[in-house]
């Protein structure tokens, strides 16, 4: 028999309303012998069952639902799960089987958006990057890498467990080839555009594919501007604003390794404009081009998330408030502000009232054309507020 986690009485369970998640302070007892990361059978204080997930005692998040149908949970189990991940991604992109051929990158598992809480998992041209951050998924890694090889039939695999998050829940921190190595650096193109994915050494799991379809969208206003992509990573938003047109990019990263990547890509697609490259600390560098009267036709905002926790929000909503200010500053009347906040802990309300506030200070005016969020290759559940964090806009910065 499986163990039974009883919940408490007079407590209103998220649970009980598609939340995939059920806290330790929402628990009553335990019954029966588990080892950590056992499978387990969730009980409402009348005793019915409610769901089944895997157990972690020295977890906040003490139980993550994998079902809410009493099944067994097998091979079999989490080899469909991935089957239903990849039939999902091939209806949104109509990617032709196997997705190991083709060129461009999908997440093809999204943790609790795809009913795997915990895994991570994306293709690029090809080539699968693959995380388990949480004790009762890593569990089941080599039947999960199974699974992808019979669907995806990748080129390669490469762990990339090196997430600090996966110290939470008790595990080491690891990263390498799961199978035959490969080179590392690899070419992927995103909307018609070559850019360079890091696989090994780049940030999470070596590039932001929630923003893919926005970079598109920010292309169309981009032409014949000048541009600064600050924080730019490996560039896809400034090299998608040369596609469409931009009369220049400065690409801008606290990291030389993120700007050598831009570089790359940037000899790979050949283009005949103007192209700089800096190393700076964005917040510097804004104000030192407001001091010296600089101005661009555009400033793309992509930074990285400013808190970590609901505690954090204060400050985080101020860090985005000083950069926002400073890039309206720097953009000539009628230009293009992109900006983006991918912390899950700031709402789309909070981030959209405190654009109002930087403009108020900055003495703009915005005028929004577009509100965006994460591609839907990182789907977002009804309910579930975690699983939707991406805030895009494109605004239009107006000085008269």
């Amino acid at each position: 028999m499986r163990p039974v986690v009883n919940l408490l009485p007079k407590v209103k369970h998220r649970v009980f309303y598609g939340h995939p998640w059920v806290f330790a302070s929402e628990i009553g007892s335990v019954e029966g012998s588990f080892s950590p990361g056992d499978v387990v059978e969730v009980r409402d204080p009348r005793g019915r069952f409610v769901c089944l997930g895997y157990l972690n005692p020295e977890s906040t998040i003490t139980v993550r639902v994998l079902s809410r149908e009493d099944r067994e949970i097998d091979e079999g189990f989490f080899r469909e799960r991935v089957r239903q991940a990849v039939e999902y991604r091939h209806s949104l992109f109509g990617v032709k089987y196997p997705f190991g051929q083709d060129s461009g990158g999908y997440r093809l598992v999204y943790s609790e958006g795809d009913f795997l809480p915990g895994l991570v998992v994306d293709v690029f041209a090809g080539y699968v990057s693959f995380q388990t951050l949480t004790l009762g998924i890593d569990r089941w890694k080599e039947t999960l890498v199974d699974a992808i090889h019979e669907f995806v039939s990748p080129k390669g695999v490469y762990e990339r467990n090196d997430a600090p998050v996966r110290r939470l829940e008790g595990l080491n921190l690891r990263a390498g080839y799961l199978g035959a190595p490969f080179d590392p650096l690899i070419e992927m193109d995103e909307n018609g555009v070559t850019v360079m994915v890091d696989i090994q050494r780049g940030q999470k799991t070596g590039y932001f594919l929630d923003q893919s379809e926005n970079r598109l969208v920010a292309r169309k206003f981009l032409s014949g501007r000048s541009v600064l992509d600050a924080f730019s990573y490996s560039g896809g938003f400034g090299l998608s604003a040369l596609v469409g047109g931009a009369s220049g990019v400065l690409f801008m990263d606290v990291s030389e390794a993120a700007l050598d990547l831009c570089r790359a890509a940037a000899g790979r697609n050949r283009f005949d404009v103007e192209m700089s490259f800096r190393a700076a600390n964005v917040f510097d560098a804004l104000r030192e081009f407001e001091r010296s009267g600089r101005k661009f036709g555009a400033v793309l905002l992509d930074p990285p998330a400013f808190a970590r926790s609901r505690k954090m929000v204060e400050s985080a909503l101020a860090g985005y408030k000083e950069v926002n200010l400073r890039a309206m500053k720097v953009i000539e009347d009628g230009g293009i502000l992109c900006t983006s906040s991918c912390s899950q802990h700031v709402t789309a309300q909070e981030f959209d009232n405190m654009l109002d506030e930087a403009a108020s200070d900055a003495r703009v005016v915005l005028r929004v054309i577009e509100r965006r969020g994460q591609r839907a290759d990182h789907p977002i559940l009804a309910g579930v507020p975690e699983t939707e964090y991406l805030k895009f806009r494109v605004c239009q910065v107006l000085k008269g």
